[in-house]
């Protein structure tokens, strides 16, 4: 039964992709990949030709390895300083108001400093994502251990546990959810960020090899870049969301 219910989730999760390929099909008879919007067929042809050559793997490990980098240190970063200045009131007095000021700057448009400060290489990638990851989850971890039941602390004081073990126990499993939330919300913002990024300045990765693409009118190339993203930002997704309920397991909405 449970094998059942997973298929048709799955056949419904799909379903609006399935049919924008069909539509996008229909639309796109006759053109070639010259066209302004190729079609499937010609960016299937496109995806094969570069993965015969190397490129398409190369450049998908590099793009993954920059965006998986800038996700854990922002992440990490923002993550102590949510879970300090949630548990820690002179903390968050001194560290909460220059963190929101700097949030309040898109940090996209911190891309000129950033390339002046740290070059054109992989450190200024790096932290540009970790700049876009970092806000989400320092949020949610701050709010999601602010708004644990203060009835549970208590017991938990009235129980004798220490101030890790109310960390542990009670604290950190009450503010789960949503840090899940904030990792989800840094997961989109670490590839909107990535795609930015490599577009400016690279070398190498996906976004150079749409702009190189762009420059030939390769428009087929261009196309699968942009569905490479999108796989990766799903796949990325699907993954937390796994985490998620299995960390989640307990609670009753994610049974």
């Amino acid at each position: 039964m449970n094998n059942k219910f997973e298929a048709t989730d799955l056949l419904l999760s799909w379903s609006i992709p399935f049919i924008v390929l069909i539509f996008w099909y229909i639309v796109t008879l006759g053109q070639s990949s010259a066209s302004l919007f190729p079609p499937p067929g010609d960016v299937g042809n496109a995806v094969i030709r570069l993965i015969q050559d190397g490129t398409l793997a190369k450049n998908v490990e590099i793009s993954t390895l920059r965006a998986a980098a800038g996700f854990v240190i922002g992440g990490l970063i923002g993550f102590l300083l949510g879970v300090v200045n949630g548990q820690i009131r002179l903390a968050e007095k001194i560290l909460n108001t220059p963190i929101q000021m700097i949030r309040n700057v898109p940090h996209l448009a911190m891309i000129p400093l950033i390339l002046i400060w740290f070059g054109i290489g992989e450190t200024a990638k790096i932290v540009l994502i970790s700049l876009g990851t970092f806000f989400p989850i320092y949020l949610n971890t701050f709010h999601g251990i602010r708004y644990v039941d203060n009835s549970l602390i208590e017991m938990g004081k009235t129980y004798g546990l220490t101030r890790f073990e109310l960390f542990k126990d009670i604290i950190f499993p009450g503010s789960i959810a949503s840090i899940m939330i904030g990792i989800r919300q840094s997961l989109g913002r670490m590839w909107l960020t990535l795609i930015v990024a490599e577009t400016v300045a690279a070398k190498s990765g996906i976004g150079f090899m749409a702009t190189n693409a762009r420059e030939f009118m390769l428009m087929d190339v261009i196309v699968l870049s942009l569905i490479i993203y999108a796989l990766l930002g799903s796949i990325s997704d699907f993954i937390a969301g796994l985490i998620e309920k299995r960390v989640l397991r307990w609670h009753s909405n994610y049974r």
